[in-house]
């Protein structure tokens, strides 16, 4: 029996831990802070990276892992025994990853690499690689891991609350003006994933009713359907996310055991601190 590799990145927003136990390797998201670069996860987590903005004022620079971090990665996994790789990104629309997974790939043409766009981001994306891995450590073949991927892919849903414009306004992604105007007026947007993007959906006031809709979006997305796999995302926001969850659950029939997960900071430097967030895949 062959055995298959499955490969992602850092904005996959898996735990380290889960990542560990089904074999996945994850090859980090960069984040610069002036001269200084950190691995996201591996070097610095949500918690030291919103203590360093608040700090500096200022938000770090992402960058996509290079073509030579993933060669690195590969190189090792057909060193521990793999016969090919199931390569899983961050959306392409999103990040530069994807391109440099492919590149990556292309150094090696003697090698059986396939590298995929998930179209889609942290635990969307997460959620993606878990279905592959399961399917990789049941025996499945490489058609039938790549089938089970497509199909988790296909019936996940995200829906997120953002607790403020002022990173985004940091990061030059909306004015300054329109910040403070938003957070006059309390106005928390809520997000989801449309063609492969992190997009703002709606504009609530006030965290609780953003909370509100974020759920009641999700449940109509589930309505009719099983949930089959659930986690809940925070951008350094641990408690708040556990007390949106507890209200996820009177709305959906979720399964018992829920993933908690950090953004990370490839992409929670964009949103900022305090995202809430629900991800699930329906049958």
């Amino acid at each position: 029996m062959s055995k298959i590799a499955i490969i992602t990145d850092t904005d996959s927003s898996l735990p380290l831990d889960l990542a560990q136990k089904h074999n996945i390797t994850q090859v980090p998201i960069m984040i610069q802070f002036g001269d200084d670069s950190y691995r996201s996860v591996y070097d610095m987590d949500d918690a030291a990276v919103f203590a360093r903005v608040d700090k500096e004022g200022r938000i770090p620079t992402t960058a996509a892992p290079s073509p030579g971090q993933f060669v690195e990665a590969f190189q090792a996994a057909f060193k521990d025994g793999a016969d090919s790789l199931l390569v899983y990104t961050i959306s392409s629309e999103m990040s530069a990853t994807f391109g440099a997974a492919r590149a990556a790939a292309e150094t090696m043409p003697e090698k059986d690499i396939s590298v995929f766009d998930t179209r889609t981001l942290a635990l969307g994306q997460g959620f993606v690689v878990l279905a592959a891995a399961e399917a990789a450590a049941a025996g499945k073949s490489k058609e039938e891991i790549i089938a089970a991927a497509e199909r988790t892919r296909d019936n996940t849903h995200l829906f997120a609350a953002l607790s403020t414009l002022k990173y985004l306004a940091m990061g030059g992604r909306v004015s300054h003006l329109a910040a403070a105007f938003a957070g006059v007026l309390e106005v928390k947007p809520v997000l989801t994933v449309i063609d492969g993007k992190l997009q703002l959906l709606e504009r609530v006031r006030t965290q609780s009713k953003s909370w509100a809709r974020a759920i009641e979006l999700a449940a109509e997305a589930a309505t009719g359907k099983q949930v089959e796999r659930i986690g809940y995302l925070h951008a350094n926001a641990p408690e708040m996310v556990r007390q949106f969850a507890r209200q996820v659950g009177t709305a959906l029939a979720c399964p018992a055991e829920p993933i908690f997960a950090e953004m990370t900071a490839g992409l929670s430097v964009h949103s900022g601190a305090g995202l809430v967030g629900v991800c699930f895949v329906t049958q």
